[in-house]
Formats: structure tokens, sequence, C-alpha cells
């Protein structure tokens, strides 16, 4: 129930020390708004990480070709290294291997045609399997497909960018484009939720435009995904797949330059440990403060006692128990210490919110910086924490007041 006295008395007790007060609730609050401002941020930059790696599938694994600097039997120093099909497609049946797709470039600076519109885009030649590699999301119509390599058919599939610049508000399904003056019909549409990038992108089936592009198998990369899903499992997938590299293509597996990988997993674990070790910098830092908020709080409850020690000395003579001394000791620390808290957690989501809604206004929040939230849970624990502190604060004022004697207090 509301004791209205009680609160009046917490009230008036403020009042004796205002700017006391004042300057160790600011402790308080200022601790809770870094805390807050900081998880918000390390959010928004963990989100931002997050957001990029959505580009690509989480564990893939891609090799691209070097030049070997080791050299001997023969073979020639600086000897480039050169991927055909048939190691990508041998690479697909190692046990540990989910997906698989090559890549076969064509120059950019060959014009795509449709109707009277001219112009260029980035232009990629894969396997099927690529759609889940990059997550590249279907909008209409279909992906690359098995049939189109098998058979060497001139299909492409567009992003959102290439049908906002050739067919407008023309559906694409359907129709043809001029690649390198070669029509290719295009079969599908997509989007990628990554980066606005991969959207101005052209897929054809690798093996029709190996035919026609240059009548080789070459190709320019490769990637697979794994089905494993420790670090330590994929590190051996890739050590394995360079090992069998090196033996088709005659170069030493421990030469870095033959050839270059780039383990996706892996490095996102990385920066998921990093996170977490930010994250518990930042939460060190904020019950830091918070903690020397407590102590403040402690001393001002201290002063109140010394001040009230007549009245703290009457309550007593008059009957009052010492469950009664502690418990008004206490409902003045917690009340300080959660009036403060309180004000700095709505600052500091306030702030967030600000923030977050100017990012997404400017669109700033796709690289490497996105939603700048603070979670529920934290907002929890935060206001567990204040209530916490605050108790914590007042015991030692609140034992202090119930060893007054009340006969030697009224003396004085």
């Amino acid at each position: 129930m509301f004791d209205r006295d009680k609160w009046t008395e917490i009230l008036i007790s403020i009042s004796r020390h205002k700017l006391r007060t004042i300057l160790t609730a600011f402790g308080i609050s200022w601790g809770i708004f870094m805390l807050v401002i900081l998880l918000g941020v390390g959010n928004g930059l963990q989100n931002g990480v997050e957001n990029l790696f959505k580009d690509d599938a989480l564990n893939a694994i891609w090799f691209y070709p070097g030049r070997a600097s080791h050299f001997g039997r023969g073979l020639k120093e600086n000897r480039s290294i050169q991927f055909r099909s048939e190691h990508a497609d041998t690479v697909k049946t190692f046990e540990d291997v989910e997906r698989m797709s090559g890549r076969y470039y064509i120059s950019s600076s060959r014009p795509v045609v449709y109707g009277d519109q001219s112009m260029t885009f980035s232009i990629r030649c894969v396997h099927p399997d690529h759609r889940y590699i990059e997550n590249s999301i279907i909008t209409s119509g279909r992906f690359i497909n098995p049939l189109d390599l098998e058979q060497e058919r001139k299909m492409a599939c567009i992003g959102g960018a290439v049908v906002d610049g050739l067919f407008k508000d023309e559906d694409p399904i359907g129709k043809y484009i001029l690649v390198a003056d070669i029509p290719f019909k295009v079969v599908g549409t997509f989007k990628d939720e990554g980066s606005e990038r991969e959207e101005q992108m052209i897929y054809l089936p690798i093996t029709t435009a190996q035919r026609i592009f240059e009548g080789t198998d070459r190709i320019s990369q490769f990637t697979v995904t794994s089905n494993v899903t420790s670090v330590e499992k994929i590190e051996a997938l890739e050590e394995e797949v360079v090992h069998y590299l090196s033996r088709k293509l005659d170069f030493d597996p421990t030469d870095e330059n033959a050839i270059s990988s780039w383990n996706s997993f892996d490095e996102y674990m990385q920066l998921r440990g990093l996170f977490s070790a930010i994250d518990l910098f930042i939460w060190m830092v904020g019950l830091g403060s918070i903690f020397a908020g407590i102590i403040g709080i402690s001393n001002i409850m201290l002063i109140v006692v010394n001040d009230r020690r007549v009245e703290i000395g009457v309550r007593k003579a008059l009957g009052a128990t010492n469950r009664d001394i502690i418990q008004m000791i206490l409902h003045e620390s917690v009340f300080i210490t959660a009036l403060a808290g309180f004000l700095g957690l709505s600052f500091g989501v306030f702030l967030l919110f600000l923030m977050e809604t100017g990012l997404a206004s400017t669109g700033g929040e796709s690289f490497m910086f996105k939603d700048p939230e603070i979670r529920f849970s934290v907002v929890f624990a935060a206001l567990f924490v204040l209530i916490a502190a605050g108790a914590l604060a007042g015991i030692l004022p609140a034992r202090k007041a119930v060893t007054i004697n009340p006969a030697e207090a009224m003396r004085k």
C-alpha cells in the first residue's frame, strides 16, 4: 500500500542534502547511461558485421589461383596456377562438401543490351549452387539449373538493379538480353539482402560461357560450403582441398602464393569472439561506474543516519523495531538509486532510438553499423542491478542505524 508519510520523510531527507544527492545520483545515471549506449553501439557494430556476412553463406571456403613461388622437377618459377572445371567437380565429391560453385568472369566493359537500352553490369558465370552460396533470393522465375549447364543453354538470371536499368516496369522473364552481342534468355530475377552491389549482377551458366567466350574449361575461382559446423572441421576441409589441388597442379601445398583461400566461418567465429569480449568489457566499465555510484549513495545514507540520530532514537524509544529502521533507510537508498538509474536508462534508450532513426533515414545502416538496439533482457538486467545496488548501498547505513542507543541519541 502507498504510505504517504513514508514518502514524505524520504523527500524531506533528500531535500536536506540536495547537492550531495544530485551529484551522487548523477554518477548512477551516468553509469547506466554509458552502459546502455555502449551496449547499443556494440550491438550496432555486431549487427553491421553480421549484415555483411549475410551476403554469403557462413560456412563457405573460397579458393583463388595464384603463382607458384617454389619450383623444381622441371617446373618454372613463378608459374601461373590455373583451375579447371574438373578440379571443382572433384572437390564437390568430398565427404564434408555440401555445395560447390565455380566462377568464370566476363569483362564488365562489354555492354548488356535490351531494346534501345545499353548498360554495363558485372557478369558471373556460375554453377547452380551459387544461388545458395551467395544467398541470392529469387524474386521471379528461377536460377541457373543443372540442365542449363549440361546442355550449355544461353540462359540468364539478373539482379534487381539490372531489371530496373534495362526493363523499367516491363516483366523481364522470357525476354532476351545481348551479352557481348550474344542473346541470352532471362529465366529469373533475384535480390540480395547483404549488398546492393550484388543486385547489379548477371548470372550465366558457366559451361555456356566457357564454350562461347574462351573455348576452354578454365575457371577463375571456386567456392564450397561445408555440412560441418565446427571451425576445426572446416579448416581440415580447407587443408584437404589445398592438398588435392597441389597434387593435381604440381605445387607445394605450403606455398601460400600458389593459391589463396578464405574461410568465412572461421572469420565469422573470430569476430563473434571479439564482440563477446567487447560486451564483457562494456559490462565491466558500466558496472564499475554503478559501483562507484553505490559508494556515493552509501556515504549519503551514512550522513543521513548521523543527521537523524535523535529521530531514530525517538522512533526506537516509541517501539520501532530494527526491521522498521532498516526498511526506512533501505527505502530511501533504493528510491534514490532507482530514480537516478531510470533516468539514465531512459536517456540512453532515447538516444539509441534517435541514432537508429537517423541511420535508417540516411541509409547509413547498411555499412558496418546497423540497428544500434538494446535487448529487453539487458534492460531488465540493468533494472535488477539498480534495485540490488540501492539495497546494497543502504545495508551499511542501516546496520549503523539499528545500533543507535535511544537514550544516548536523545541526550544529544
